[in-house]
Formats: C-alpha cells, structure tokens, sequence
C-alpha cells in the first residue's frame, strides 16, 4: 500500500464524520407524522364537473384516497343492486371504499323533497343503497336554518326526524348500517345534534359532523368537534374563515389550511374521539355568508345559545380579516371556471391533509 492509499478503517471514519458535519450544516427534512385517518372527499367538492359514481370513483383512485363520500342518490346512474354491487366491486378494485348520502328525511322540513318517496320511505331506500355498495353509514340531514323559525323551532323537526329514524331501525340494524345526520346549513347546533343521536338510539344513529356548518351555528370547529366527535361515524371538513361587519359576522368557506381553523390541533382531539372514522373533504368555497347577530331579531332562531359558546365564536372570528368572494374570471366561460376552481381547491386540500396534517392510509 502507497502512502496515498486509505486503510478501509480511516475511509468510514472520514464517511461518518462528512456525514455528521452534513447533518449540521444541512437542516433536516422534516417528516410529517402519519395518523392513520383514511382520508376522502365529498362528491359534493366539485359539484361543477357533473360526474356520476365511475368517474368519481377513478378520479378518488387518482388522487390516492381511502373514501370517496357519495353524498346524494343522482349521482347513481342505477338504484338496482346489481349496478351498485358493481360499483362496489369497482371501488374496491381501486382501493376505494364508498360512503353513501343522501338529503332530508325529516318530512316537517322545508327541505323535505317526496322525490324517494315518505320519509320513511327515503330512509329506506338509502340504507338499501348504503349496503349494495358497502357503505357503513347513510348520511342524512334534517333540513336548513331555515327550520329554526316558525312554531315550535327546531325542537319540533327535531321530533320529527327521530320518529322517521326509529321507523327505519330495524332496517338499519340488520342491514349494519348506521344513518349518519349531519349538522347542516345552520340546522343543528352539536348539542341538539348530539340530543336527536341519543333519543333516536346510538346504537344504529351517529353523527355527518361537518366543520364548516358548525360556524354557521355560531359555533368554533374545534368545540363542535369536542361535543360531536363521540358521535361521529361520518365526516364533511372544511376550513372557514371568519370576520365581523357592521352587522354580525361574515364567514366565507375556504380550501383545507386557508382559513382560521387550528387543523392540527383538531386532529390532535380527532384521534382520540374519532380515530376510525374518515376524514371526508366538502369543499365549498369562495362565497361570502352573513350572520347579523348584532341585530335583536337575528336571536329568534337562537332562543337556547349559551352567551359563553357565543363568545368563543366571536373570538375567533375577531381573529380574522375580510376576504372578497371568488369571482370567476372576465370574459371566462363560468361553468369551466366553476369546475377549474371547484377541482384546485379540493387538491389544494388533499394537498394539505396529506403533507401538513398527515392524513390518509396511502403514501
């Protein structure tokens, strides 16, 4: 050996001391942590594209999801079980599972459509659907904020739709679904939410425990998550961000990281009160809704709110800033602008969830 040779000794030493001075002087990548929530999306996310299950269940297996949430009945092409059975085994092939929905089954809702039928006869007809395709839960809602005026407020819908629930539970029980009610477009506060769960019968209802609709309850994400989460068996995110105005307070529904929500911190709980149930996208965004809680005649639907859970709310919407709605673009035509921001904002979200907040099974 010349004096220029290097013993294999010496040469691992200089590796491991390139490699140590290498770890100092080249900051670390970090490593999001994984929390083994399945992650999906709502079908409802990109409204705009028109697309029926096939398609919706590629365009999942494109994005790598767990979940593909098919939250209404039209977007079957088929309501026989051999094309759903079909769509199963699809889905499956893909490494999809199917979350099914469908719309209001209380029959005292302005909501309420007799497109399926009774209520109990829609009710039905979703949990039909929900095993054909091998979903665990048929998302169901009671209505709108709409229903908490007029006699008897909500508490009479309320009655209603646990009625229609309990005509169906035998049908539910044996088939291993569970009907999932979501706190809807200002409908149900958690707690009135939690009280129809628990007087229908937690063993065959849960909750849809939707992010974004809570603020429209004037309700932080995070407490409505604390009091819903037990209950959840099916899920619809979205980040809000949100500002007071002369009237009340003005929320605009935003991508997955572009709002106000402490998403980190939510998942965080999220594990512990919910961890096998799947993170679903609902993205809607880019619109502007007011709730003129400043006003007197705004609190006649609210005869119940705690002053402390109002103050939370307004706290954290104290926290934020005004944003102008989304416009789509000059001279654009507006239903491919619809599609082109509607499919950027649930990726952005997917996006997030999966870099950021370590959702989803797959790499």
């Amino acid at each position: 050996m010349n004096n220029t040779s290097v013993s294999r000794r010496e040469f691992l030493q200089r590796l491991a001391v390139a490699g140590a001075v290498s770890a100092v002087t080249r900051p670390a990548r970090a490593q999001t942590p994984r929390r083994n929530i399945p992650l999906g999306f709502d079908n409802f996310s990109i409204r705009a594209m028109g697309w029926k299950a096939p398609t919706l269940i590629d365009y999942a297996a494109s994005l790598r999801l767990d979940v593909l949430f098919i939250s209404d009945l039209d977007a079957y092409e088929s309501l026989d079980d051999a094309y759903l059975r079909d769509l199963r085994a699809k889905a499956a092939d893909k490494g999809v599972r199917i979350y099914a929905g469908t719309w209001s089954i209380c029959p005292t809702s302005a909501a309420f459509k007799d497109k399926w039928g009774t209520a109990e006869e829609h009710l039905a007809l979703g949990i039909r659907v929900a095993k054909a395709v091998g979903s665990p839960v048929i998302r169901c809602i009671l209505g709108t904020g709409k229903d908490r005026l007029g006699e008897g407020g909500i508490e009479r819908h309320i009655e209603a739709t646990v009625k229609v629930c309990k005509a169906c539970r035998s049908r539910a029980l044996d088939a291993g679904i569970k009907i999932a009610v979501e706190n809807h477009a200002g409908d149900l506060r958690s707690d009135e939410l939690a009280r129809l769960i628990e007087a229908a019968g937690r063993d065959y209802v849960g909750a849809t425990m939707d992010s974004g609709n809570a603020t429209w309850t004037m309700e932080d994400p995070l407490d409505n998550l604390e009091k819903l989460g037990p209950y959840a068996v099916a899920t619809g995110l979205r980040d809000s961000a949100l500002w007071e105005y002369e009237d009340g307070i003005r929320i605009q529904w935003t991508a997955m990281g572009a709002g106000q929500v402490d998403w980190r911190k939510y998942f965080d709980r999220y594990a512990v009160l919910c961890l096998q149930t799947p993170a679903c996208l609902e993205i809607m965004s880019g619109f502007n809704r007011d709730l003129p809680c400043y006003k007197p005649e705004f609190w006649a639907a609210w005869p119940n709110l705690r002053a402390a859970d109002f103050a939370k709310f307004l706290a954290l919407a104290r926290r934020g800033q005004p944003r102008d709605p989304w416009k789509a673009p000059a001279g654009k035509d507006k239903k491919l602008a619809d599609q082109e921001f509607q499919k950027a904002q649930l990726e952005q979200s997917v996006r997030y969830c999966r870099e950021t907040l370590g959702l989803g099974l797959k790499n």
